[in-house]
């Protein structure tokens, strides 16, 4: 019997028929535009581009533009590429303008999808920034994509690490910019640091369109970005530390798997402290429950954390005697990403590399609030419904399933599961072996590098060529991905590695053309193409017969997203496939999530060695385990997000008013009211409201107002004037400040002052920005202990992150009036000695440096230095600065091998 609810889906259709039932008529529109643009010349393309930006800016609706916009981006799209976009991706792009996510399939265009909105929403001259998982990817679209940008009269950009700052603040000023989600998110805070208004590169947020939105916005909203610079050296703590570790039995410390914790037992605390007194790092008579050893405490716990609970080849891998994170989420390395809180420094001691200073955080945002901050977001992905509510609660995102192009004809077979993981791995083997004799490519999908290459070595065995698609071969991500599809290809990545890139059955054709003009540069472009292309369909072909491709995954994902991520890279436009679950009791999930039961159930079942379990059942345990997994990541992601909105007002407060700071030319108003400001405290605090003259103090008074406004004045005298009252007071200081300071911007020149009072302001909001993060991250660290005396911790980290930003401000106003009130111009005696010192300071520098490069053997630089000339760099070291000018280092740079 069926239920009320399939039977109202039945007559009214799902919300998600509904929505795209309603771009019907829009797309029928578009569609009987299209024999009219067509038959437009390329500069009436570009011409309906200047009418549509004339109308757009005038005020009128965008959602009134988009049939005529849509419709020339299509044809601009088939010109530049040879690409005619389905109906489908017309959907997803008007789902996209309205600011929700397209769900789409592998493999249905969604990189063309992006600039059917991004078209329409830059007409208003405010630009839209396309983000994207990695700088390949970003650079990749850009260049592909730019070509339709271009047909159609706009400009694209592309912006990535290391780029010039000019090449930067012109990507930026483009109508459309491609970038990956750290480096937009670097770049805001970078430029909440500036000094000019025209060093600023993000002037607006105005849309931004997120491909892999669910890898974006959720997979890596758990981390902030921090921009942060060196503090204190403790290597020789760390190493001390990292010597005790070892030591450690399991009886001395608790590991929970599930919240990735690890803490020490009472017989571990002693240990401990016996040790460290031993190494005299504890001092005598002191133990780690004392004040004292609060920063110790939390250094012994780093160091168990990296030991316990961060594996070499999973967690991060040692390259150039650095430690190099990787991406839990895509297998991928994060270069120049640390840890935070002493814990890089653990995990480089465990490793013995040289240990980087820790920092202080100097700017931080989260991609949570950091995307809030766009006027319109969208975005694109495979797989968002099961994290439908997370984009909804969060950002306020719909999600909404786009019908494919052509219907799936991939196979999803149900999990295998097996007892232990050697019986596991070695049925994959079995599995990869049969399938590769006919000929079906395979991918292998894997949790962790080291399993990776574990399985690599099992093949090489049986004598199976394949592939390895690891952090470790990043470079090659996009060649290696585009090859999985070739007949008899058998392809082992790690999670999502490669995502972006499309899997061909029969292999990439563009790839292919390219190797082959490469190996014969004299042969003719257009012959060598043919000829691939030729080859290339029979190839598909043969391929389609043996299957399609198969994707076998190892383990399952902590997430059902992601799984499913792994399995929509087979069946891409309608093409065979199949995919398929191997797992095991021993497997992270299965062993941390409940699989006593299971264990119980096979063996009382009586299961032999090798044989596996196949039931819909355990599918259904398995998705209710990773929802579980899910919803516990969801909770801690709000969690900080909660944290981080109080920080985020203030934050916005702080990067606001820089902002004003740096657009205003005269700065003193704003100035004056700070100095009134700090005389209307001194005189309240001196000269309370309701109290007598007698009990003024006013020689206390006298001494602050020289020490923060720099005037001395009879204030004492005032105080014993008949009838005089703190209001009189106050205006006579207002006044004599006043004057001080009018008198002091004639002495330096009207513009002068304007400029001084403005990097003065800047640079004192700046340092007291930075104390104020030190201070929040310190008292968000204790702030959960007062959950034990019944106080809810939220609440009181609002509390008093709210009283210590209304300090920072006392503070900034105090220091900036101090500061102004003591600046002078020089002497002209005064000036030649600063002249003369910096230039014995620079003769004093250069003498050591060519002392330095002698005892190393180096050539001194050449007198004709060119920077863009390698003969006239002399010899500089590997880790020097390279002498070109790109802020990298030598070895990194032209230096490298």
């Amino acid at each position: 019997m069926l239920g009320f609810g399939t039977i109202a889906k039945k007559v009214f259709g799902t919300p998600n028929d509904r929505k795209i039932k309603a771009t019907r008529p829009v797309i029928d529109r578009i569609n009987a535009l299209e024999p009219e643009f067509e038959k437009k010349s390329d500069e009436e393309l570009i011409a309906v581009t200047r009418a549509l930006q004339e109308r757009a800016r005038n005020g009128e609706d965008l959602d009134s533009l988009l049939p005529e916009a849509f419709a020339n981006v299509r044809e601009g799209a088939k010109r530049a590429l040879g690409l005619r976009a389905f109906d489908v991706q017309l959907m997803g792009g008007i789902f996209l303008h309205e600011g929700n996510i397209s769900e789409m399939k592998t493999g249905e265009g969604k990189t063309l999808v992006a600039t059917f909105p991004a078209y329409l929403n830059a007409l208003g001259g405010h630009g839209v920034h396309i983000v994207t998982v990695n700088d390949y990817l970003a650079k990749r679209d850009a260049e592909w994509m730019g070509k339709v940008y271009a047909q159609l009269g706009m400009t694209c950009g592309v912006v990535y690490p290391q780029q010039p700052e000019a090449e930067k603040l012109g990507a930026y000023g483009c109508d459309v910019t491609y970038a990956t989600n750290n480096e937009l998110g670097f770049d805001y805070l970078r430029d909440n640091m500036k000094a000019e208004l025209k060093d600023v590169a993000q002037k607006y947020h105005n849309f931004a369109i997120v491909d892999e939105v669910d890898s974006i916005l959720i997979d890596e909203a758990r981390t902030p970005l921090i921009i942060s610079g060196p503090s204190q050296d403790r290597s020789e703590l760390y190493r001390t530390i990292d010597k005790i570790i070892p030591e450690v039995q399991p009886a001395h410390y608790t590991l929970d798997e599930k919240t990735k914790n690890v803490t020490y037992t009472d017989e571990g605390n002693e240990f401990l402290e016996e040790r460290l007194t031993q190494y005299e790092i504890l001092p005598e008579g002191q133990n780690l429950y004392d004040p004292e050893s609060t920063t110790l405490v939390h250094h012994i716990n780093q160091g168990l954390k990296a030991h316990k609970l961060f594996q070499k080849d999973k967690d991060y891998i040692v390259r150039n005697n650095e430690i190099v994170l990787i991406d839990e989420f895509t297998g991928r390395m994060m270069a120049g990403r640390r840890l935070s809180d002493g814990l890089h420094q653990a995990i480089e001691a465990k490793e013995g590399c040289e240990i980087q200073p820790e920092n202080v955080t100097l700017a931080s945002v989260t991609f949570q609030n950091y995307f809030r901050l766009y006027d319109k977001l969208s975005g694109m992905t495979g797989t968002a419904l099961t994290e439908a509510d997370e984009f909804m609660e969060i950002y306020a995102l719909g999600v909404v399933e786009v019908p494919t192009n052509l219907p799936v004809a991939r196979e999803d077979e149900h999990d295998q599961v097996y007892r232990t993981g050697d019986e596991k791995f070695n049925a994959v083997i079995e599995e990869i072996k049969k399938s590769h004799e006919k000929g079906q490519p395979v991918l292998v999908g894997t949790t962790s590098i080291e399993k990776s290459e574990l399985l690599s070595q099992m093949l090489k065995k049986e004598g199976v060529k394949h592939n390895v698609l690891n952090a470790r071969q990043h470079e090659q991500e996009a060649q290696i991905v585009a090859d999985a599809g070739k007949l008899g290809a058998v392809t082992i990545a790690t999670n999502m590695a490669g995502r972006g890139t499309d899997i061909k059955l029969g292999g990439n054709v563009e790839f292919k053309v390219m190797e082959a003009i490469a190996a014969d540069p004299e042969g003719d472009p257009e012959q060598i193409r043919a000829a691939i292309e030729a080859q290339h369909k029979d190839d598909e072909e043969a391929v389609k017969q043996a299957g399609g491709l198969y994707v076998l995954a190892t383990e399952r994902h902590e997430s059902r997203r992601i799984d499913n991520q792994l399995r929509g890279r087979s069946g891409r436009q309608g093409d065979p496939g199949k995919s398929s679950f191997f797992l095991s009791l021993e497997d992270d999930l299965m062993r941390i999530f409940g699989s006593e039961r299971l264990d119980s159930m096979l063996k009382k079942l009586g299961m032999k060695e090798g044989e596996a379990i196949v039931h819909p059942w355990v599918n259904k345990s398995l998705e209710r385990a990773q929802a579980k997994v899910e919803g516990r990541n969801f909770d801690i992601r709000k969690q900080l997000l909660k944290f981080d909105d109080v920080m985020n007002d203030q934050r916005k407060v702080i990067f606001g008013q820089r902002r004003e700071i740096m657009e205003s030319e005269d700065l003193s108003d704003i100035v004056q009211d700070m100095r009134h400001e700090v005389v209307d405290e001194l005189v309240d605090q001196y000269m309370p409201k309701k109290t007598y003259a007698d009990q003024w103090e006013t020689e206390k008074l006298y001494a602050d107002v020289i020490k923060h406004l720099g005037v001395d004045v009879p204030v004492i005298e005032w105080a014993d004037e008949e009838g005089v009252d703190d209001g009189d007071i106050r205006e006579r200081l207002y006044k004599a400040s006043d004057e001080f300071m009018a008198q002091k911007a004639v002495d330096f020149g009207l513009e002068q002052m304007r400029s001084i009072e403005k990097q003065l302001l800047l640079q004192t909001i700046d340092g007291k920005w930075r104390e104020h993060l030190l201070t929040l991250e310190h008292l968000r660290s204790v702030v959960g202990f007062r959950g034990y005396a019944q106080r809810d911790p939220l609440n009181e980290y609002k509390n008093e992150a709210f009283q210590l930003f209304e300090s920072l401000l006392d503070g900034l106003r105090e220091e900036v009036t101090e500061k102004l009130s003591q600046i002078r111009p020089l002497t002209p005696e005064e000036q030649q000695q600063m002249m003369a010192q910096m230039m014995a300071q620079q003769a004093a520098m250069q003498k050591a440096t060519d002392a330095k490069d002698a005892a190393a053997g180096k050539d001194p630089l050449v007198a004709d230095f060119d920077e863009n000339d390698p003969s006239s760099w002399g010899n500089p070291g590997r880790n020097d600065p390279c002498p070109c000018g790109s802020g990298k280092k030598f070895k990194h740079c032209h230096g490298a091998f």
